[in-house]
């Protein structure tokens, strides 16, 4: 199966190089997004641009693929398998929750210069980053680009309610499938709340398992996709 795979904010496509040969080596066709903004050099590009780019990747695939978000990114996974209900087979969300209808694609820290940069570790003290080493640190702290601000600052829009007909399993690195089925039902999360078919998987790490886990995280992937 094709895996589409799209990194959260700051990340681009190089953030799943320890995931894709695990994947290959387990029969499955990962293939990396890097989107339009977090990349290629675009500090123009809109929460639309993005959204295009992820459908055009859909569009693309062999067959039907699954579509696995990371953080943020979780919603445009989402935001694809609305777009094309009946060509996405799955969506895994690893680490995050999609954004409802209306919402603010991730107004999460002050914009400057028209973009929104990595704010630094502090904001993710804690469970997020309690696995990671200050040599992985400093080289994702590095590497982050800043998110333009139409895309952070988007309007997510959601039309085809046929999305909830698609299964999805929802990872769960820093936060347990307990805590994650406690937030559904207290109705913190409405998509998943009507979402039909939902599997929750447990992943011992931080909010960036594709740093420290990544062959654990394609063996879930792979997992999810056969199922």
């Amino acid at each position: 199966m094709d895996i589409l795979l799209i990194a959260g904010l700051w990340l681009d496509g190089s953030a799943w190089r320890d995931v894709v040969p695990e994947l290959e080596r387990l029969g499955h066709r990962p293939v990396p997004l890097t989107l339009p903004g977090q990349g290629d050099g675009s500090a123009s590009a809109t929460l639309g641009d993005q959204v295009a780019a992820v459908i055009a990747a859909v569009d693309a695939a062999d067959g039907r693929p699954m579509v696995v978000g990371h953080s943020a990114a979780c919603t445009l996974a989402w935001l694809a398998a609305d777009a094309r209900p009946e060509r996405v087979a799955q969506v895994a969300l690893i680490g995050g929750f999609p954004g409802g209808d209306g919402q603010r694609y991730a107004a999460f820290f002050e914009v400057d210069n028209g973009v929104m940069a990595f704010p630094g570790w502090g904001p993710f003290e804690g469970p997020d980053t309690a696995d990671l080493g200050e040599e992985a640190r400093a080289s994702i702290a590095a590497a982050a680009i800043p998110v333009p601000e139409a895309v952070s600052r988007g309007v997510v829009k959601l039309t085809d309610e046929r999305r909830f007909d698609i299964p999805v399993a929802v990872i769960c690195p820093e936060f347990s499938p307990a805590e994650a089925q406690e937030w559904i039902a207290a109705g913190d999360v409405p998509e998943l709340a009507r979402a039909k078919h939902l599997d929750f998987v447990d992943i011992d790490s931080g909010h960036w398992p594709m740093f420290t886990k990544p062959a654990e995280l394609a063996r879930l992937l792979a997992a999810a996709a056969s199922r």
